[in-house]
């Protein structure tokens, strides 16, 4: 089986991890834990200042790159600290979030995706759209939506 993880750092995405972890699996099992760097200027209308980006930008960027491969070699470690017998990758990609993990999960061969859902209401939904919802209508193959479980009311 074959295993794309799609994790951001928040505590939706660690949820994904910690259900993950919980889950048994063939030892043939690969797992491609993914985060997706989304550059800031991509949609920035205009041109780019002279000479290039200013450093601050640079900087910003750098620092999302650095957080995103922080996140999934974190994710990662955990995963083979649980289980031994995974095949675990990881990959810090570009783009939008809702593109890249499809086309990364394409291009890996999927069998299933794994992402946690944030739980936007359907006005958020509505203006930011939600990742999970667009893999769920668009990927070819099973997609898991991993929900943060609310304390139980006594």
């Amino acid at each position: 089986m074959k295993i794309v993880l799609a994790i951001d750092g928040s505590e939706y995405s660690k949820v994904a991890v910690d259900e993950l972890m919980q889950m048994p699996f063939a030892p043939d099992t690969e797992v491609r834990i993914v985060s997706v760097f989304e550059n800031v200027l991509l949609g920035a209308p205009g041109p780019v200042p002279m000479g290039g980006l200013p450093s601050d930008y640079k900087k910003a960027i750098l620092a999302a790159k650095k957080s995103a491969k922080d996140t999934v070699e974190h994710a990662a470690q955990l995963l083979k600290e649980k289980n031994t017998q995974l095949v675990v990758t990881t990959a810090v990609l570009n783009g939008l979030p809702k593109h890249a993990i499809l086309e990364d999960a394409e291009a890996f061969n999927a069998d299933l995706i794994v992402v946690g859902s944030q739980g936007h209401g359907a006005v958020s939904r509505f203006l930011l759209g939600s990742v999970s919802q667009s893999l769920s209508m668009h990927a070819d193959c099973s997609i898991m939506i991993v929900r943060k479980r609310s304390a139980k009311l006594k």
